[in-house]
C-alpha cells in the first residue's frame, strides 16, 4: 500500500504513526510484554492503599501475578505470587476495584496447596514434614522478588529487578525530568477519595497517544474546552505543559464550572494555582494535576485490542477532613471527559482492524505524539514497517 500525497497547500509534512501491527498484533503485544511491562518501572497504585503490615494487594501486570505486602516492620516488598514447591498461586485477587488491600495476611504466607509458607518478606519460613531447613534452603527456596520502589505515594514494580539494577535503570532514571517538574505538588501526602474504573476496548497506545495531545479536543471534548479554551486554540497548538495551561478567566481547575470550595494545595507558585498540568511516565502512568486536585490513571494493558484503566482522584487530607468535602464536582467532569475520549479511541482501533489502515499521521501540532514511536522503538528495535 503506498503512502498517500498530500496537496500542495498542506502547510507542513505529516509524521508517519507506528504501522498496523504494533496497535492489534498479538506478536507485537507478547514483545511488549517482555522489553516493555516486564523490563520497565510499572506504576501498580498508591502505597497509601495498603498502610497496615500483613496488607497486600494482589497485581496483574501483563498476565503476571505480583503480590505487593506491608511487612511487619512497616516496609514493602513485592514478590511474584507463585509458590516456589509446585507453583500454585499463593493468594486470590480481591473482586471489584474497592479502594484498600485485596486482603490482610495473619503474618505469614501460607500454600493453599501443600502449606508451605513464607515470611512477609518473601523468605521461606517452613514446608512441612520436609524437616529442619538450613538458612541456604530458605534462601534457596523463597519467593522470586520483584522490583519495588515508591515516588510521589505511587508504587512501581519491576518484574526484572537482577536485570535493572546491572543496568542502573532506576525508577528515578525513568521519571526524567517529570519529578522536578512537579516537585511542588504534595503528592505523597495526598490521598485517594474516589476511584473509577474503565474496560476500554483499545491498544493500550492509542490511549497513550490520545492522551498526549489535544488535536482531538476541540471535537471531542467541548465541556473541557469551555473550561481550558487553549485546549481548542490553534488545534491544541503550542501547549507549555512545563508552565501549564491557563484556565479561561475566573476559572482555575477541572469542575464544569471552573472553580470548587477546596483550596489550592500549599506550595504551589502562582502559576499552578490557576494553571492545569499534566506528564505522562511510560510505559503506563498518566498524571493530571489540577490546583486542588490530581487524577492518576492507571494504564492495565490486557490484551492487543483491550486495555484496563483505572482513576484514582487523589485530595489534600486538610480539604477531605472538613464536613462539606465532596469530590463529585471533579471526579464527575472527569468521568465525561474521560468516557469521551475512551469512545473515540474504541472508534480508532475498530478502525486500525481495517485492511485499507497501513498506518496513521501526526498532525505539526500532535508532535508530542511522536513520543511513543521513540518510546517503542528505543526499546523493542527499529520499528517495522508493515507489508504493503
Amino acid at each position: 500500500m503506498c503512502a498517500p500525497t498530500f496537496p500542495n497547500r498542506m502547510r507542513a509534512p505529516l509524521e508517519a504513526s507506528l504501522p498496523r501491527s504494533y496497535y492489534v498484533s498479538p506478536e507485537v503485544f507478547d514483545r511488549e510484554r517482555e522489553r516493555l511491562f516486564f523490563r520497565e518501572w510499572f506504576c501498580v497504585g498508591r502505597e497509601e492503599h495498603i498502610p497496615k503490615p500483613g496488607d497486600y494487594l494482589v497485581l496483574d501486570v501483563a498476565g503476571e501475578s505480583v503480590l505487593v505486602i506491608r511487612t511487619k516492620e512497616g516496609g514493602l516488598r513485592a514478590a511474584y505470587n507463585v509458590c516456589r514447591h509446585r507453583g500454585s498461586r499463593l493468594c486470590a485477587p480481591a473482586d471489584g476495584d474497592a479502594l484498600g488491600p485485596s486482603g490482610t495476611l495473619p503474618g505469614s504466607i501460607r500454600c493453599p496447596y501443600h502449606a508451605w509458607t513464607y515470611r512477609l518478606d518473601g523468605r521461606l519460613l517452613g514446608a512441612p514434614h520436609l524437616g529442619a531447613l538450613s538458612d541456604e534452603d530458605r534462601e534457596i527456596f523463597s519467593l522470586t522478588p520483584v522490583g519495588l520502589e515508591t515516588w510521589g505515594g505511587f508504587l512501581f514494580v519491576n518484574l526484572t529487578p537482577d536485570e535493572a539494577a546491572a543496568r542502573g535503570h532506576t525508577l528515578a532514571a525513568q521519571l526524567g525530568t517529570t519529578a522536578d517538574r512537579v516537585r511542588r505538588y504534595p503528592l505523597a501526602a495526598l490521598r485517594t477519595a474516589r476511584r473509577l474504573a474503565y474496560d476500554v476496548k483499545a491498544n493500550w497506545k492509542v490511549l497513550a497517544e490520545n492522551y498526549n495531545e489535544c488535536y482531538h479536543c476541540g471535537t471531542i471534548h467541548p465541556e473541557l474546552c469551555e473550561v481550558v479554551p487553549a485546549f481548542r486554540q490553534g488545534g491544541g497548538a503550542d501547549l507549555d505543559w512545563a508552565e501549564g495551561i491557563p484556565h479561561r478567566e475566573g476559572a482555575w481547575t477541572f469542575t464544569r464550572t471552573g472553580t470548587t470550595n477546596r483550596k489550592p494545595f500549599p506550595g504551589l507558585n502562582e502559576a499552578e494555582t490557576n494553571r492545569h498540568k499534566g506528564d505522562i511516565i511510560y510505559p503506563n502512568f498518566l498524571l493530571s494535576l489540577s490546583p486542588d486536585h490530581v487524577a492518576a490513571f492507571v494504564l492495565w494493558p490486557v490484551e492487543p485490542e483491550r486495555t484496563r484503566v483505572v482513576v484514582d482522584f487523589l485530595f489534600h487530607p486538610d480539604e477531605a477532613a472538613r464536613p462539606d468535602f465532596d469530590p463529585s464536582d471533579a471526579v464527575d467532569f472527569w468521568d465525561l471527559i474521560n468516557r469521551q475520549d475512551w469512545a473515540i479511541c474504541e472508534r480508532v482501533q475498530a478502525g486500525m482492524r481495517s485492511r485499507a489502515f497501513a498506518q496513521g499521521y501526526y498532525a505539526p501540532m500532535e508532535d508530542l505524539s511522536l513520543d511513543i514511536r521513540r518510546y517503542i522503538g528505543d526499546r523493542l528495535g527499529a520499528v517495522a514497517r508493515d507489508p504493503a
